[in-house]
């Protein structure tokens, strides 16, 4: 994952730096997604505060595998740093708003368009804590989504719509929220910063409440297939 800059922080964006997230009418790269300058967003047009900025070398190591099985070595990774936490949860914050904007657009069943907008929004309000609690400790937050990420997470989304889109989505979703918990969970327990432990703990319950939905989902897909 390779962006060749990066910031302290040092506040919340202004606003002449942010970024807009704008919804597109047709499936783009993230990168166009969150890619002009931005107001408060109504139901659908909910604002990521964003700048351009590095992201760490860490994320390539945890987006750089293959989905699932990156998703199923997750717990037995060797404890982040909190900088390496940040920047896992903002690319994480920015890949799920973009593949839930996706599934808005693209997706076949109305369950899973609505939860593609929930995404939007939880992940936008996720990503406005997370930036509070990193600044509060003086930590980088990143604010565009990665080349890898783009590459493994996004691209891929790009090619298949209607049912087959919600399949892979919701297989996504269901594996992407697990991996997420459990990196939450350790930094909730583990990390020395109380700022970024009261983050993860808060987080939890929205995470939780996001894997079962999509368990929901994805069991529902299954029984209709059988049927």
């Amino acid at each position: 994952m390779g962006v060749d800059s990066r910031n302290r922080a040092g506040g919340e964006p202004s606003r002449e730096s942010v970024r807009t997230f704008e919804l597109a009418k047709t499936p783009l790269r993230a990168e166009r997604l969150f890619a002009h300058p931005y107001a408060e967003m109504d139901h659908r047009q909910e604002e990521l505060k964003v700048k351009r900025i590095l992201t760490l070398a860490c994320c390539i190591s945890l987006c750089s595998l293959p989905g699932l099985a990156a998703q199923k070595n997750a717990s037995k990774r060797p404890a982040m740093s909190d900088q390496q936490f940040v920047d896992f949860a903002g690319q994480t914050d920015m890949v799920d708003a973009n593949l839930g904007d996706l599934a808005s657009l693209a997706a076949s069943s109305e369950p899973v368009k609505d939860f593609g907008q929930k995404l939007v929004t939880a992940k936008t309000d996720d990503y406005r804590q997370l930036s509070k609690a990193a600044h509060d400790v003086n930590l980088t937050v990143p604010t565009a989504i990665d080349k890898e990420y783009n590459r493994t997470m996004i691209d891929p989304f790009q090619k298949v719509k209607g049912a087959s889109f919600d399949r892979r989505f919701v297989k996504e979703m269901v594996a992407g929220e697990t991996r997420a918990i459990a990196i939450y969970k350790r930094e909730a327990a583990d990390s020395q910063n109380a700022a970024l432990r009261s983050y993860a703990e808060e987080a939890l319950p929205t995470l939780q409440g996001h894997l079962a939905e999509a368990k929901n989902m994805e069991k529902t897909m299954s029984a209709a297939k059988k049927g």
